[in-house]
Formats: structure tokens, C-alpha cells, sequence
């Protein structure tokens, strides 16, 4: 045996240290050359990290709090959105309610309503600056925390923003290890979430929180597969209320209730306390911010990702060039309005007619449907991608790993200042998603297994 056949894991996980360290504190949005071979050579070591046989499991979760812990004291570089994290937290501590202002209205006039408002407001950038929040109430209680323990310092704050985010991965480690055992499925699945680069350089690297949303949905599918669906109910609503994604989910949970249930009455009357208990937990985390003007913010701040913005879409951009070549303007508000529409009746269709009678079958159920989601609106972040990626490892599709690894090629866009898309590399990134989605439909069913009752395993 040679000696780098010998220390090739030694030397797969020192290669890695460096690399995240480089990625780190050395890296620039704009240098995308730079960020590409990172994240390739990264994911290389992630593949044979994943496949050695010599690597325990321990040895992988020590990994997992390894990699995260090279990013504690890194300020953010691939986004900004933290310094609206922070500026939002200080606001509550401040006893003031985030959803009712805007930091550029502060700002024009002069005044600081927080600490470091200025730094916060030059940070966050003008778009982030002249919106309303849209942070859930959860999440809004972590920035709090942030605040509550660094109220003066932007470096502070970061760290205990990056700490929550961490202890929500431990979380979901511990939980999604728990669901793979009682599905038994392979428990390494867990680490093509966990020690994947894209999670942790999105999430513990650029402070997204959408961990703590997955930690309370992992945990709320647990307890669901427990058959302790009130506690799955609030858990539930606690992921809606850090995201609000997971209120797609809610239709997708028809069949878990009514075709366990030999008798359909007995069913729909769980289904039913479910969706009360989930509606009124979620209301409840919101009523601390309650006023009309909260409700008409929060809606004109949430319809924006419909109306007004755009990043890295898939299907939409093929609307919209038909729009501009048969109309010749952008129909962005039509297009939007309309995808959530196509969105709800495929979920519904995948409800109702689909066999989401065991786990399995719900996790890819709700895959699917947040993934056509995903396909059809106009704006497709990086970080959005988390949600596929941990539904994944419960199911036979692996897609959403091929995606966590080509959505590097949104970021080609800040290499320009201000920054711009060049569709190409957009293009370059959905061929090759579409086309190992449809290897993987071919090879393991064709799609229309989706809709079919008859599916064991889908």
C-alpha cells in the first residue's frame, strides 16, 4: 500500500480544513474564478470523505462540528443579508416592532434608532434597506438573542448568530440519524446534508437560517412518524414561523391521516385538529408583533418574491423572453401570480391522488412539491436549496445533491458590480439539474409514479 493510498483520508480532511479556511477569510463575492475552484475541490473531498470505508462515524460528525467551527469568526462574504438579521434584532430589544418601518426611512432623517445603524444600513444595501422584513417571528427571536448578547458589536453579533445556526445542525444530525435508523435507511445519508460544503458554507458560513427551520421540521416528522402528531403540529408551526416555506407542506399530510385510519371519519377529524393546532401555534408566535399595519407590510414584503424580484429561475426565464418576444415587456407580474397557482394544484394533485400512506412516501411527496415550486417561481437563492437537499436523504433522489453542487453558478453574477446575470451560467446549472433529475426518473420509475396510488416507494 502506498503511503497516499495509506493517509488518503488524513489527507482529504487536511486538504478541507485549508480549503473552508481559505474560503472563509480569503475569498471575495466577486472573484468567482477563485470560488469556483474552491467549491469543486471542496466537493471532491466531500465525495470521497462520504464514500471512504476507513471513516467512521464519529470520525464524520467530529467533521461536521469541524468544518462549521472554521467559520465562527468569518464575517459573512457571499451575502449581506445578516446585517439585516442583526439590525432587526436590535429593534426588538429596542422595544420596537421590526414588521411597522424600514431602516432607510431612519436613515434619511437623520436618526439611529439602534447602534451602529449606519454600519447596519451601509451593510445590508439599499434593496434590503428600503423593504419591509419578511422574517418570521422565530427567526426574528434569534436575532433578539444576537442582540440581547452583543448589542454593540457587528462582529458579536455574528458569532452568536452563527452559534444558533450551528446547534440547529447538531440537532438536525441527532434527529435525522434517529428518522434514517426507523425508516432503516443508511444513517450516512444524514452526512450528504451535514458535511455537504454547500450547507456549510451557505448556512454556518452565510448565516441563512435555514437549519433551524429544518431542525424543527426533521423533529416534526419524527414525532409525526412517533404517531405524536400534536407535539409534530406545533413543531411544525415553530418551522413555519423560522420560514414559511413549510406551509406547502401542509395539504401534502391528507393521506398520512385519512388512509392510516380505517375509518375515514376518525381521520379527517385528525388531519383536522393537525391543521388547528399548526394554524393557531403559528398565529400565536406572530401575535406579539399583531397590528393592521403589520399585516399589510408583511404581505407587501412577502408578494415582492412574486411581483418584483428575480434570480436564478428556471422556467420563468423561458416565460419571460416569450413574454418579451410576443408582448415586449417583462410580464413578471402576471408570471408570478401565476406560478403559485400551478404550484398549489400540483401539490394537491400529489395529495390526493398520490400513496402518501408512509414516510417515505410523505418525504417525497413533499420533495417533489417544493421542488416544482422551486422550478417554476422567479427567484431561486442559494440557500433555498437546504429544504430539497435534508427531504432528500429520506428517498431514493439524489438531484437535489447535484443541484447544492451546480447553484455555484448563480454567484457569477456579483463577479459584476452591480451585479448581473449571464444566463448562460444559468443555463449551464439547470441542464445539468434536469438532466440527472430525468436519469434518476428513468432509472428508479417514470414520473408518473408521482401520481400513482399503486407506488410502494416513491
Amino acid at each position: 500500500m502506498s503511503l497516499l493510498s495509506k493517509y488518503k483520508d488524513v489527507l482529504l480532511i487536511l486538504f478541507s480544513t485549508s480549503l473552508y479556511f481559505v474560503f472563509a477569510y480569503f475569498l471575495e463575492r466577486t472573484e468567482f474564478n477563485k470560488l469556483l475552484f474552491l467549491w469543486f475541490s471542496l466537493f471532491g473531498c466531500f465525495y470521497l470523505l462520504i464514500k471512504s470505508k476507513n471513516i467512521s462515524t464519529s470520525t464524520l460528525i467530529g467533521l461536521v462540528i469541524l468544518f462549521r467551527l472554521i467559520f465562527l469568526f468569518a464575517i459573512p462574504n457571499l451575502s449581506q443579508d445578516f446585517y439585516r438579521f442583526i439590525w432587526d434584532g436590535r429593534m426588538i430589544l429596542k422595544g420596537l416592532n421590526p414588521y411597522l418601518s424600514i431602516p432607510q426611512s431612519f436613515i434619511q432623517q437623520g436618526i439611529q434608532p439602534i447602534s451602529e445603524a449606519y454600519n447596519l444600513y451601509n451593510g445590508m444595501g439599499e434593496m434590503n434597506a428600503s423593504h419591509y422584513t419578511n422574517y418570521p417571528p422565530i427567526n426574528q427571536l434569534c436575532f433578539l438573542i444576537a442582540a440581547l448578547f452583543a448589542s454593540k458589536s457587528v462582529f458579536g453579533s455574528i458569532i452568536i448568530l452563527r452559534i444558533i445556526i450551528i446547534l440547529a445542525d447538531i440537532g438536525i444530525l441527532y434527529y435525522g440519524k434517529k428518522l434514517l435508523q426507523i425508516l432503516n435507511l443508511p444513517v450516512k445519508n444524514i452526512f450528504w446534508y451535514a458535511l455537504n460544503p454547500f450547507i456549510i458554507i451557505e448556512m454556518t458560513g452565510n448565516l441563512h437560517f435555514e437549519p433551524v427551520m429544518l431542525f424543527f421540521l426533521i423533529c416534526s416528522l419524527y414525532q409525526l412518524n412517533q404517531q405524536k402528531w400534536t407535539f409534530a403540529a406545533i413543531l411544525l408551526a415553530c418551522s413555519i414561523s423560522v420560514k414559511l416555506i413549510p406551509l406547502l407542506f401542509l395539504p401534502l399530510f391528507y393521506q398520512w391521516f385519512i388512509k392510516k385510519e380505517q375509518k375515514w371519519l376518525i381521520g379527517i377529524q385528525k388531519l383536522s385538529l393537525f391543521y388547528i393546532i399548526t394554524l393557531a401555534a403559528l398565529i400565536i408566535s406572530f401575535l406579539p408583533f399583531y397590528s393592521s399595519e403589520f399585516i399589510k407590510n408583511y404581505s407587501d414584503s412577502v408578494g415582492l418574491w412574486f411581483k418584483k424580484f428575480e434570480f436564478n429561475a428556471s422556467f420563468y426565464y423561458i416565460f419571460r423572453e416569450i413574454g418579451y418576444l410576443f408582448r415586449g415587456w417583462n410580464e413578471i407580474e402576471i408570471i408570478g401570480k401565476t406560478t403559485p397557482f400551478l404550484t398549489i394544484t400540483f401539490v394537491l394533485i400529489v395529495s390526493f391522488f398520490r400513496n402518501n400512506k408512509s414516510m417515505i412516501q410523505l418525504i417525497t411527496a413533499l420533495l417533489f412539491g417544493l421542488c416544482f415550486y422551486y422550478f417554476t417561481t422567479t427567484t431561486v437563492h442559494p440557500w433555498y436549496l437546504a429544504t430539497p437537499l435534508i427531504l432528500s436523504i429520506f428517498t431514493k433522489y439524489r438531484f437535489p445533491v447535484i443541484w447544492s453542487i451546480v447553484i455555484i453558478f448563480s454567484y457569477q453574477a456579483y463577479e459584476n458590480n452591480p451585479w448581473k446575470e449571464n444566463l448562460w451560467f444559468v443555463a449551464i446549472e439547470y441542464i445539468l439539474l434536469y438532466g440527472f433529475l430525468i436519469y434518476e426518473l428513468r432509472k428508479k420509475g417514470p414520473f408518473i409514479k408521482l401520481l400513482n396510488n399503486q407506488s410502494s416507494e416513491l
